[in-house]
């Protein structure tokens, strides 16, 4: 908000304050235009008459009328003093009345006393009662005393004078016994006597007066003051015996009674409500040392006026009348026990402050904190002793020290800033501020330090104290909760932050900077073999490379296992190839530092960097920029690891067709649209099927069954490491592949068994990964269970097992399988020549099938490479008495070649593709597919014993039945 809007808040409302002139104008102008025509006699004896007798009734009603619908309207303490009031002025009108009864429409002098001079006597005592309901109480009974003596020692002086000037000759009168002269002198005494109460409680209340509604009250009692002033005008011998209703003197009542129905609305229209919150210029009080001091003066000012009366008497040689004497007494006693109800009460005060003092002083002294009181111009005026073991610094050599030069030269702007909107600010809404800054100790380094400061004389009073553990416990939290606390490098939460500055504020506009993700390839090896320590090891070492080779203002952080990331900010560069050259170099550069040789535990560990790049486009969030770059890595370890992939929007299309596709996989397994075929196996010797490969496949809502390539791809991915696993797939997507490799393999063993009741004595195969044969959510025995459940006998199921996870642990793989393989279930290792631990797996598991990958079948033919490659690995099984097949099969020539190898067994469209249950049993009543390039020999029909090879007990035999 600007200067002058908080300026405009804080002005009074137009309309209130605009209203309140124009009342204020209106009363000046009735009240005027009363003093004018009473100058001026109202033009005629019957019109002054009217006025002066009616028209202060009518005054005195609308005080009256005023005061008492204030008192209705408000709910406070205050009511009754505003319905005395009402009262009051009711009687003031009321006198008026009757006193023009008589004049007016009787046209005959008042008679004295009369029922008039009833009703004015009622006007002093409510208005004095009102006055004491407004005055603050005290809070003592010595204070009851106090306000009690101050009166008396006003009226007693009023008394005084009154009595020396006018009240003795009325006195006199009523001595002389005169008829009627008694009644008319207690009535000529008893208007002054009023009065003089009035007065006194006027002046010694305008002092004890409340805080709340202050402008009514004080228009109150300026009204009642008024009225007062023209009561003691009128019983003064002057004016008394020549007064007549409608002179100028009635001016003074008129005015004094619409001052009082004025009074409460008036003073509350300036006032209209609470101040608006906001801003606001402060009025700094200024120092009134005279008129602050008048509550106290004014008794001793009352008695020093009335011994100035009876020295004046005495002076002027008059007689001095025994009522003041005894009046002056009274006053000269009053004033003595006043003086002496003082003097105790500054005897018990002074001792008091001095406990208070005391105390304080200990309180100072003993603090462990450090106390220091600052002059309004910054210079130190005092400091407690504990300064020495805070700061190392003795208080004596702080005082005369200017404050700002033992603060930081970094935070004096900010602590002078507070301090002034401190001073600026209310001392009722704000009454203490917080100040943190740095603090010079006696040993020349700089100290953390926390002030409370409070006002003092224009001033400040600093309570401080040493934080410097405090704000470096809560540094070293803060940067724990940021950082990795193995590699020191920022985390996640960091670095997003980090990337969200980077895309906002004076970055805004740069689209040249990326984001790094960068994964570890082989990191699960190395804990696998070496241990984690050594794991360990390799990260930090990894993290220092990461950090050394980013630039100086770049980000490196690890976001969680093998994975970091790093920030690299645009140049302002718009020219995308140019910057797309420049990152993908620093890229290659981060990948082949992460790549070299480690020396961890004492020998040589090698690992890979995949890393995915994706630059900042224009309107791109941080999580869709994180995003993009782990999405880019992914890709890049999907195309072989140990590269640099930049993002493209395809890939982020690529992730919610394989999500759409795991949603349509989860209905397809609940509403039953999966079928299950088989392909044969044939031996490529004799062309006989020695065993089927069982393959799920999907079947569309026309009925159309076909390969559902992305469905499986995506169901053996989610299926797979986790930590591979591209951003945007269902979580579920695991859970559903497992169901429909459970399905699978439930279906191939039931209806394996009704293929060996029908006298088809040929062995399924099932392929089934390493992760799913281990999985703790499977039951130990499930698939010993199934095989009992339908009856299966040994040797008639086959697993073919995928290793191609370096995570799987081989001890539990190895005894899994074990278990099985004495139970007479065939294994076969499929994708052999490809994938990972193929050595590893053939030493240490009872492997009794080897199944080539398509990738080596399909180019056996062509590549020269390929053909020795393939070679070699039928040379390894035929030498460990293995089986062998060769799984994608579709050419003549390819059947031609792998049994020149030395391979067994084929799979592929060379002999069959998979078929349903009908034209499987077809098939195997047939019991022979023809061999290109040589002669079949005649099958067994029905899956004869002839046609299939039992199962070789122990280690390393050869099965009768491929794996598919």
């Amino acid at each position: 908000m600007s200067a002058q809007g908080a300026a405009l808040l804080n002005r009074p409302s137009l309309s209130g304050g605009g209203r309140g002139l124009a009342m204020q104008l209106l009363l000046a102008l009735v009240s005027g235009g009363y003093a004018v025509g009473a100058a001026l006699n109202w033009g005629s004896e019957e019109v002054a008459e009217i006025m002066g007798d009616f028209g202060l009734s009518a005054a005195g009603l609308l005080a009256a009328v005023s005061c008492y619908s204030y008192a209705r309207a408000i709910d406070s303490r205050e009511r009754p003093a505003w319905l005395l009031f009402a009262f009051s002025s009711l009687m003031g009108a009321s006198g008026n009345a009757v006193w023009g009864w008589y004049e007016v429409i009787l046209g005959q002098d008042v008679p004295k006393p009369s029922v008039a001079d009833f009703a004015f006597l009622c006007f002093a005592p409510p208005a004095i009662v009102g006055l004491l309901v407004l005055a603050k109480r005290p809070v003592t009974r010595a204070g009851w005393v106090c306000l009690g003596l101050d009166s008396w020692l006003i009226g007693g002086s009023l008394l005084t004078l009154s009595w020396s000037l006018a009240l003795a000759h009325a006195a006199r009168t009523a001595q002389s016994g005169a008829p009627g002269s008694v009644p008319r002198a207690a009535l000529s005494l008893a208007y002054p006597l009023l009065d003089i109460a009035l007065v006194s409680m006027v002046l010694v209340l305008h002092f004890r007066r409340s805080e709340t509604n202050r402008s009514a009250v004080n228009t109150a009692i300026a009204a009642l003051a008024l009225t007062v002033l023209s009561d003691a005008l009128f019983t003064s011998p002057l004016l008394s015996a020549e007064y007549q209703s409608g002179q100028l003197l009635d001016a003074g009542w008129f005015a004094g009674s619409l001052l009082l129905a004025y009074a409460p609305w008036g003073a509350r229209r300036l006032h209209p409500g609470p101040e608006p919150a906001g801003p606001r210029r402060v009025e700094r009080p200024h120092s009134r040392p005279i008129t602050g001091s008048l509550p106290a003066l004014t008794p001793y000012l009352a008695a020093a006026v009335c011994t100035l009366g009876i020295l004046y008497n005495v002076v002027d040689g008059r007689k001095v009348d025994r009522v003041v004497v005894f009046t002056g007494c009274t006053v000269v006693l009053a004033l003595v026990i006043r003086q002496g109800i003082m003097l105790l009460d500054n005897i018990a005060l002074t001792q008091e402050l001095a406990q208070k003092e005391n105390h304080f002083r200990s309180l100072v002294q003993g603090s462990s904190d450090v106390i220091m009181i600052a002059a309004p111009t910054g210079t130190l005026r005092y400091v407690s002793p504990a300064a020495a073991g805070v700061y190392g610094r003795e208080a004596e050599e702080l005082v005369g020290t200017e404050l700002a030069t033992l603060i930081h030269p970094d935070d004096l702007g900010r602590v002078v800033h507070e301090v002034r909107r401190f001073l600026a600010a209310p001392p009722t809404e704000e009454p203490t501020t917080r100040i943190e800054c740095r603090f010079k100790s006696g040993g020349g380094e700089w100290l953390n330090v926390e002030s409370t400061v409070n006002r003092h004389q224009g001033g400040l009073i600093l309570n401080s104290r040493d934080v410097t553990e405090r704000v470096r416990l809560q540094a070293q939290l803060q940067h724990s909760a940021e950082h990795d606390p193995l590699t020191d490098l920022p985390n996640r939460a960091l670095f997003t932050r980090r990337v969200r500055q980077a895309l906002t504020g004076r970055r805004a506009g740069d689209h040249s900077s990326a984001v790094l993700f960068i994964d570890l390839d082989g990191f699960k090896a190395v804990n696998d073999t070496i241990g984690h320590q050594a794991g360990d090891e390799l990260l930090i070492e990894a993290a220092r490379r990461l950090q050394d080779s980013v630039r100086a203002g770049d980000t490196a952080a690890r976001l969680g296992g093998d994975e970091f990331a790093a920030l690299i900010l645009g140049d302002g560069s718009r020219d995308r190839s140019a910057r797309e050259y420049q990152v993908r170099e620093i890229a290659d550069r981060l990948r082949t530092t992460l790549s070299q040789t480690y020396r961890i535990a004492g020998s040589e560990v090698r690992v890979a960097a995949s890393i995915g790049v994706a630059f900042a486009d224009p309107g791109i969030t941080p999580s869709d920029l994180m995003r993009n770059a782990d999405l880019a890595m992914y890709r890049a370890k999907a195309g072989g690891k140990d590269r640099v992939e930049l993002y493209a929007p395809q890939m982020q299309a690529e992730v919610v067709r394989k999500a759409e596709l795991a949603g349509r996989l989860r209905t397809a397994l609940h509403e039953g649209e999966f079928a299950l075929l088989h392909q044969p196996v044939v031996s490529l010797a004799t062309g006989e099927v020695s065993a089927v490969a069982a393959q799920a496949r999907w079947r569309s809502a026309q009925g159309i069954l076909f390969t559902p390539a992305e469905f499986l791809r995506v169901a053996e991915y989610s299926e797979g490491a986790a930590a591979d696993t591209p951003p945007g797939l269902p979580t579920g997507t695991g859970t559903r592949s497992a169901e429909l490799g459970r399905w699978v393999l439930e279906q191939a063993v039931e209806q394996a068994a009704d293929r060996h009741r029908a006298g088809h004595d040929v062995p399924v195969a099932v392929r089934m990964t390493a992760q799913r044969l281990l999985d703790r959510a499977v039951p130990l025995g499930s698939v010993e269970s199934l095989l009992t459940r339908h009856g299966l006998p040994s040797g008639a199921l086959v697993l073919e097992l995928a290793v191609s996870d370096p995570r799987v642990p081989f001890d539990d793989l190895e005894r899994r399988l074990t278990a099985l393989h004495r139970l007479g279930v065939g294994i076969a290792l499929d994708g052999f020549g490809s994938g990972y631990a193929a050595i590893s797996a053939l030493r240490r598991l009872p492997v009794d099938v080897l199944k080539l990958d398509r990738g080596l079948v399909e180019g056996v033919v062509e590549s020269a490479r390929l053909h020795k490659i393939t070679a070699g690995l039928l040379r390894i099984a035929n030498d460990l008495g293995m089986q062998s097949v060769a799984d994608g099969v579709d050419l003549p020539e390819q059947v031609t070649a792998l049994r020149a190898m030395g391979c067994t067994h084929g799979q592929g469209m060379a002999f069959s593709g998979p078929l349903d249950e009908y034209r499987l049993r077809r098939a195997l009543v047939r019991g022979t597919f023809p061999v290109p390039g040589g002669a079949v020999q005649p099958a067994l029909a029905g899956g004869s014993s002839g046609g299939s090879m039992a199962i070789r007990r122990g280690s390393h035999n050869e099965t009768p039945v491929p794996p598919t």
